[in-house]
């Protein structure tokens, strides 16, 4: 009687589950699609305006106005989404009413302005902002509860995340993990990895084509091989945690000056000043994509990762939009590639491994970072980038770029007191 009861129970269950998958695949499909399609403008309108950059550098002087365009636009119509990424982590933890549908227009053009412009910054800020938007909207459309909603913003983070990167399992796991430092949702694992798919999916419809990273040579896994990478990670989370510190020390400069608009306006100028004195060099500008594919074959010089960390900070720190991630892989190639003149492994692997390990350290993200470096290298350097993403989560400390990220579980027992608490939190608490 009793095995018959608990079988009937179980069958319940499978239905409930069903219907569970029904719901969450059509939704998935949905966000995916419409955040792939959104990701695929905003590509190609990315890469228009890196290309009419580079042919009339001229225009470069245009960032002041640029910057005044921006600071406009969302002084008058973007005040409600100006946090970002860390507004989608704010109402994910506490959430407080449905997120603005401008926010995915006003950042694509905002970020769009910056690259034609010359500011150095980069995209998934961008599509995860728009993935986010677009997911939340079915949350007052389907009337979803609060633990859906959940589960949305979620979806539009793993869609925007994989659809501008071509990753899908590293933007699924981004989404379970960027939220709550130490802890993963496994809530939402499974429309999270829809969306990524999805979204994927339907960016390469519009024939994009993702830039191609390629590991040379990987050594036997040996004990010395293993203490350098361990090194790597070191100087990996300590570039992390300063690139954090850095658009932190940048966004708190310019909140002196008072009327916001001012603040891109003045951080144009200043930045459009230092690369004309730069011979309009164009190296540590924009995304940076091809310093990024050169380290993986030549040596870079010990303080390009250095300037990218400066122009990409101050750029986003004074108010102009776009994302982290590409800059960070910049300053994470570049930094494994210098390092190639101490270190004795290959430049290719010590590109690759720290293209990805600086991200782990500054978004707190080491399995997803972990899983990123294999879709775009192989499985043959997994231990290595593994190694590298865990060493420099744990060395960045409790800094991100995402100030809104939650201590969930604290990475060593001196934060203990941490727990619990939001990065800014603890940042205006040691101030």
């Amino acid at each position: 009687m009793f095995e018959r009861l608990k079988e009937k129970l179980l069958q319940i269950q499978q239905v409930a589950t069903l219907g569970y998958l029904i719901k969450w695949l059509f939704l998935s499909l949905l966000v995916g699609l419409l955040a792939g399609a959104a990701s695929a403008f905003f590509l190609k309108s990315l890469h228009w305006a890196t290309d009419f950059r580079n042919e009339h550098m001229i225009i470069i002087f245009g960032l002041p106005l640029g910057g005044l365009v921006i600071g406009l636009m969302y002084h008058y119509w973007g005040k409600g989404v100006v946090k970002g990424n860390n507004l989608l982590l704010e109402e994910f933890h506490s959430p407080k009413k449905i997120i603005q549908l401008r926010m995915a227009p006003l950042v694509l053009i905002g970020t769009v302005i910056t690259h034609l412009f010359g500011g150095s910054a980069g995209r998934e800020g961008t599509a995860v902002q728009m993935g986010g938007a677009i997911a939340d909207q079915f949350t007052k459309w389907f009337k979803l509860n609060e633990r859906d909603r959940r589960i949305l913003l979620s979806c539009g983070v793993a869609a925007g995340f994989a659809s501008v990167f071509g990753t899908p399992l590293a933007g699924a796991i981004f989404a379970l993990e960027v939220f709550t430092i130490g802890r993963m949702r496994y809530d939402t694992i499974m429309p999270s990895f829809l969306s990524a798919v999805f979204a994927d999916y339907g960016c390469k419809m519009f024939n994009i084509h993702h830039t191609q990273y390629e590991i040379f040579s990987i050594p036997n896994f040996e004990i010395q091989n293993f203490l350098w990478v361990v090194l790597v990670g070191v100087f990996c989370g300590l570039a992390g945690m300063l690139f954090s510190k850095g658009v932190h020390f940048w966004g708190n400069l310019f909140k002196k000056i008072k009327y916001a608009p001012l603040r891109p306006f003045v951080g144009g100028a200043i930045l459009a000043l230092t690369i004309w004195a730069m011979g309009f060099d164009t190296k540590y500008i924009g995304l940076g994509v091809p310093t990024i594919v050169d380290s993986f074959t030549s040596q870079m010089n010990w303080y390009d990762f250095l300037l990218k960390i400066l122009f990409t900070t101050f750029t986003l720190g004074a108010g102009f939009k776009g994302g982290e991630v590409t800059p960070l892989f910049y300053v994470g190639a570049t930094l494994g590639s210098a390092l190639s003149f101490w270190i004795p492994l290959p430049i290719s692997l010590l590109a690759g491994v720290s293209f990805v390990a600086v991200f782990s350290g500054a978004t707190n993200t080491p399995i997803a970072c972990t899983i990123m470096g294999i879709e775009l290298f192989g499985a043959e350097a997994a231990v290595y980038i593994a190694i590298a993403c865990v060493i420099a989560y744990l060395f960045s400390g409790h800094s991100s770029i995402y100030s809104a990220q939650v201590v969930g579980s604290p990475k060593h027992w001196s934060y203990e007191g941490e727990k619990g608490k939001t990065l800014s939190q603890i940042d205006s608490e040691k101030h």
